[in-house]
């Protein structure tokens, strides 16, 4: 019997995998006119599917979908001037289209955060197939915030694990081992 636990569309029916030499895409909003476009050049990396609840998702998923890129690597092309940033308290800025909603880039202004210089983007919003697929499943309990049914979380996991996402209640062991990294060089624990 399939898992019919929808996660989220781009990874329901499987993860497809990165081009070879994928040069990057444009990130389009939802809109019908006036539609607000980003330019990403080159591949995205640490993509994954996400339960906080800061993370915009599609109707109906129970995650959102994002992934990094360089800073350097992004630019608003077209109606910069219908980004708004949802929570300007938040470490990372979500800039979302003040039309329809969609988040379509995340930034970290702190210059001492460890992902400070990477940008946060969502390359379902891209029309360009390529793109690095998900790798894992981040903060996964937080979908009980949304709303997700407590007693469901097992086949919940079950099914992340089905299509191949590891489930963590954080960030995986590698990003985890980043911003540990970070810390111990800004303590001066660490020395490069």
């Amino acid at each position: 019997m399939a898992n019919t636990i929808s996660i989220h569309p781009a990874v329901d029916q499987g993860r497809q995998p990165a081009a070879a030499n994928f040069t990057g895409g444009t990130l389009v909003c939802r809109c019908a006119d006036k539609k607000v476009t980003v330019a990403i050049t080159g591949q995205c990396a640490h993509n994954h599917v996400c339960g906080c609840t800061k993370c915009w998702k599609p109707a109906g998923a129970l995650f959102s979908q994002v992934a990094v890129v360089p800073r350097a690597n992004l630019g608003v092309t077209a109606n910069a001037d219908k980004l708004k940033v949802v929570d300007p308290s938040a470490a990372i800025k979500r800039y979302a289209c003040s039309g329809c909603g969609v988040h379509l880039y995340g930034r970290i202004d702190n210059e001492k955060h460890p992902f400070f210089g990477l940008d946060f983007i969502h390359t379902e919003l891209s029309a360009e197939i390529g793109w690095a697929p998900a790798e894992f499943a981040a903060f996964v309990s937080s979908i009980i915030e949304s709303g997700a049914k407590p007693d469901n979380m097992g086949a919940v996991r079950a099914r992340l694990k089905e299509l191949g996402l590891e489930p963590y209640d954080c960030l995986s062991p590698p990003l985890m081992d980043a911003i540990a990294t970070h810390t111990a060089k800004v303590s001066g624990v660490l020395r490069s």
